[in-house]
C-alpha cells in the first residue's frame, strides 16, 4: 500500500496557548502530557507558525529531540548507568554554538526529562537574553522538588492530552479530505453519534487516526508504542519494579473501575479476590507512577456544604478510552462511566480544576431521621467561576430524569448547573440546563 505523505493535524487549542506567550522570553514554556499525545508535532506546528509569520527564520529555530538517538549522538550525549542522558554541558555547548547574535532564538527541547540535571541546563538557557525556551516532558515528577525555585517561578505549564472529541472529528475530516480532495467544495457534515462510537473504539492518540480504522493496527500501536513504552520508561525503570505482573494487575484494575469510588484498601481487597496480594505501600507507589506518567488522573471528592476536600475514596479516570479498550478488550459495557470519563477530560482541557461533589442531607425514614449522601459527578472550578455537572447516558424516563436532577437540586447556590446526556435536544428544569453531551463536547453549545 502506498503511504500518504505525512500531514500535520492542527492542534489549535495548544498552538494558540503557545502563541499567547510569545514575547515572554523570561518564561520557560513547558508542554506536558502522556507519551505520543502529540507534543513533538505541536512544536513542529508552532515552528511553522513562527516561520509563516516571519517571527523566526530557520537559523533562529533550534530544535532538539532527546528521544532521537542520532541527534543526541551528534550533540555528544551518552547514557549513564541510570538510563539518563549525561553531561548537560554538551547540550548547552551545542545550543550556544548555534545561537544567532542580536536575534531572538527559539530553542525547543523535546522529552527534556531524559537528560540528567535538565533543570540546570534549562535554567542556564533561560538566563540567556536572546533565548526563548520551550520544553516538553512526559512525567509529572519532572516538576517534583524545587523546580519553581530553580526557575525562580518563571515558567508556565501547558497540559496536553490526546485528541478531544472535537479534535478527533476535525482530524477525521482532514484525513478524509486528503484521500478525497474533491470533497473540499462541500461543507463538512459531522455525524456526531457515529464519530463518537469510532472515537471510543479507535482512541484519541493522533497517530491512530491514520490507520484507516484498522483496529488490529490501532490496538497494536496503543499497546506497544504507547502503553508498554510508557510503563517501561516512566514507571518500571523509575521505581525499579521487578514484578511487572503485579503492576499490570493494578493498571487493569484501575482501568476497569473508572468512575467508581476507589480506596487503597478497596483496591487491595479487589486484587486479593483475583489472586493478587499487593500491599498498600506498593499500591501507592504504582498509582503515583500511573498519575505521574499521565496514564491516569485522580479526581478527589469535595464536601460542598463543609467546603473542604475529602481524603477518602477518590475516583480515577484514564487518559484515553481507546487505550483502555486495547488493554481490557473492546466492550460496550460501562458506557455511562466511559462518557463520564470523557466529560472529565474535556473539563480539564477547558481549564477547570475538577472534583467529585458530595452533599449530606437529613432525611426521614419512618420515625427515624438519618443522613443521606448524594453525589454530584463534577464540580468544575476556574478562577471565580464554578459549574456543576451530572452525566448520564439517557434521562428520558421521568424517574431517571428526577434521579439525575436530585443531586443538582440539593445545591442551593446560583452557579450554573448542567445535566449532560446522549438524549437529543436541550431543556431547562428549574434552572438546571439539560444539554446533548455530544453537542457540548463538540463545542456547539
Amino acid at each position: 500500500m502506498v503511504q500518504n505523505k505525512e500531514i500535520l493535524i492542527q492542534r489549535k487549542q495548544y498552538t494558540q496557548k503557545l502563541k499567547s506567550w510569545l514575547g515572554q522570553n523570561d518564561l520557560v514554556k513547558i508542554v506536558t502530557g502522556v507519551r505520543r499525545c502529540g507534543k513533538s508535532k505541536l512544536f513542529v506546528l508552532f515552528q511553522k507558525e513562527l516561520l509563516k509569520n516571519k517571527i523566526a527564520t530557520k537559523n533562529t529555530i533550534i530544535s532538539i529531540n532527546l528521544e532521537d538517538v542520532l541527534h543526541t549522538r551528534e550533540i555528544g550525549l551518552t547514557y549513564n548507568d541510570s538510563g539518563f542522558l549525561a553531561d548537560y554541558n554538551k547540550l548547552l555547548d551545542y545550543v550556544t554554538s548555534k545561537l544567532v547574535p542580536n536575534k531572538i532564538n527559539f530553542v525547543f527541547i523535546d522529552e527534556v526529562q531524559l537528560l540528567e540535571n535538565w533543570q540546570l541546563a534549562a535554567n542556564a538557557l533561560k538566563l540567556i537574553e536572546n533565548v526563548d525556551l520551550y520544553l516538553t516532558g512526559s512525567n509529572a515528577y519532572m516538576f517534583s522538588g524545587d523546580l519553581a525555585n530553580s526557575f525562580g517561578g518563571r515558567y508556565v505549564e501547558i497540559k496536553m492530552q490526546p485528541f478531544s472529541f472535537r479534535e478527533y472529528c476535525e482530524a477525521s475530516k482532514e484525513i478524509e479530505l486528503q484521500n478525497n480532495p474533491s470533497l473540499k467544495q462541500f461543507v463538512p457534515n459531522y455525524n456526531l453519534q457515529e464519530l463518537y462510537s469510532k472515537y471510543l473504539k479507535e482512541s484519541g492518540f493522533p497517530q491512530t487516526i491514520k490507520f484507516n480504522s484498522d483496529t488490529d493496527l490501532i490496538y497494536d500501536y496503543l499497546m506497544n508504542t504507547v502503553y508498554l513504552n510508557t510503563v517501561q520508561k516512566d514507571i518500571i525503570s523509575r521505581y525499579g519494579i521487578t514484578d511487572v505482573n503485579k503492576l499490570n494487575s493494578v493498571i487493569r484494575y484501575i482501568f476497569d473501575n473508572i468512575g467508581n469510588e476507589t480506596s487503597l484498601r478497596g483496591i487491595e481487597r479487589g486484587l486479593k479476590a483475583s489472586g493478587q496480594n499487593i500491599s498498600v505501600p506498593t499500591l501507592t507507589t504504582y498509582l503515583q507512577g500511573l498519575m505521574d506518567s499521565y496514564l491516569v488522573y485522580k479526581c478527589d471528592r469535595y464536601d460542598i456544604k463543609g467546603k473542604k476536600y475529602l481524603d477518602s475514596s477518590p475516583k480515577f479516570y484514564v487518559v484515553d478510552i481507546g487505550l483502555r479498550n486495547a488493554i481490557l478488550g473492546s466492550s460496550d459495557r460501562d458506557l455511562g462511566h466511559i462518557l463520564e470519563n470523557i466529560v472529565y477530560l474535556e473539563l480539564l482541557r477547558r481549564g477547570y480544576s475538577v472534583s467529585v461533589g458530595k452533599i449530606t442531607k437529613l432525611v426521614r425514614n419512618g420515625q427515624v431521621r438519618e443522613n443521606k449522601t448524594v453525589e454530584i459527578d463534577f464540580i468544575a472550578k476556574k478562577k471565580e467561576q464554578i459549574e456543576y455537572y451530572q452525566v448520564a447516558l439517557n434521562a428520558l424516563e421521568p424517574e431517571i430524569l428526577q434521579r439525575e436532577l436530585e443531586p443538582l437540586e440539593e445545591i442551593k447556590d446560583n452557579y450554573p448547573k448542567y445535566l449532560l446526556t446522549m438524549d437529543y435536544g436541550s431543556g431547562d428544569n428549574n434552572g438546571i440546563k439539560r444539554l446533548n453531551v455530544l453537542q457540548w463536547l463538540f463545542g456547539n453549545i
